[in-house]
């Protein structure tokens, strides 16, 4: 398990921008600069290339999908941009500024699949000792608390919940934390379709202005709400950009969806 301590700052920003909608590409176009930018990350195990010279940026505010099939290297490529795995060769910046590993915990938050922090204490327990470490108020946990349906698990510890009562948990915490650019491995995993969209629209709502980067292997839940696509495959990005822009990139006529832009790149 991955200590989230690593990942802890003090501090929440306060206030919430309640916008339920994609960012248009116009504006997308227009957010001045990058903020988080990968370049020519490689990672072998062995003699496995499990990325091979993986380059992207994030764009500020936006919600950026990592789509591929289960072994793409999605996990892999979270786990190098935050410096939890170490690359053969490549560079992870932010704003310019090239960071170490252990800088990155200041403006990365990681949540890797299945994680149990604080496994045997009560849910209620883990997410007060959160929102104090991060200065969030007594009604942002309430309200979280409330948009992810958890008041009836509160009591029971994270090891006995179902997977998506955890993953529930999982995103609270992600979202009491303070750091502008959040990385999530599979949130979605273990929610029927309504608990999915329920989920999507709280994440937006919740996010206000950081970044997320979502790994995400159900194309039709990463078509409803992230603004751009970076499409991996055995390692190698295939193409990155909003699904009009993947659309034009494949070939395909206007409206096509991501799994058809998807299969007609690959």
């Amino acid at each position: 398990m991955v200590p989230v301590e690593q990942s802890l700052t003090t501090g929440m920003d306060k206030g919430s921008h309640h916008h339920c909608h994609h960012l248009p590409e116009s504006a997308l176009q227009a957010q001045r600069g990058t903020q988080c930018s990968v370049v020519g990350l490689n990672k072998r195990f062995g003699t496995y290339h499990a990325l091979s010279d993986v380059s992207f940026s994030s764009i500020p505010g936006e919600i950026l999908g990592l789509i591929g099939p289960n072994g793409a290297g999605k996990s892999t490529l979270l786990e190098c941009v935050t410096g939890l795995l170490p690359v053969d060769s490549g560079t992870v910046s932010w704003q310019g500024n090239e960071l170490s590993p252990i800088e990155r915990k200041q403006f990365f938050w990681f949540q890797p699949d299945d994680i149990l922090p604080f496994a045997g204490q009560q849910i209620r327990t883990t997410l007060s000792y959160f929102r104090r470490i991060h200065g969030g108020s007594a009604s942002d946990l309430k309200q979280l608390i409330n948009g992810l349906e958890l008041a009836s698990v509160l009591a029971k510890p994270l090891q006995t919940l179902s997977k998506g009562y955890r993953r529930r948990v999982l995103l609270a915490l992600a979202l009491l934390s303070r750091q502008p650019l959040l990385l999530l491995d599979e949130p979605f995993d273990g929610f029927d379709l309504r608990q999915s969209l329920t989920v999507m629209d709280l994440l937006r709502r919740w996010k206000q202005d950081r970044t997320l980067v979502l790994s995400i292997h159900q194309l039709t839940e990463a078509e409803k709400i992230c603004d751009r696509f970076l499409l991996l495959d055995q390692g190698r990005v295939l193409g990155i950009g909003t699904l009009v822009e993947l659309g034009k990139q494949a070939g395909l006529s206007h409206g096509a969806t991501l799994e058809e832009v998807f299969l007609a790149i690959t």
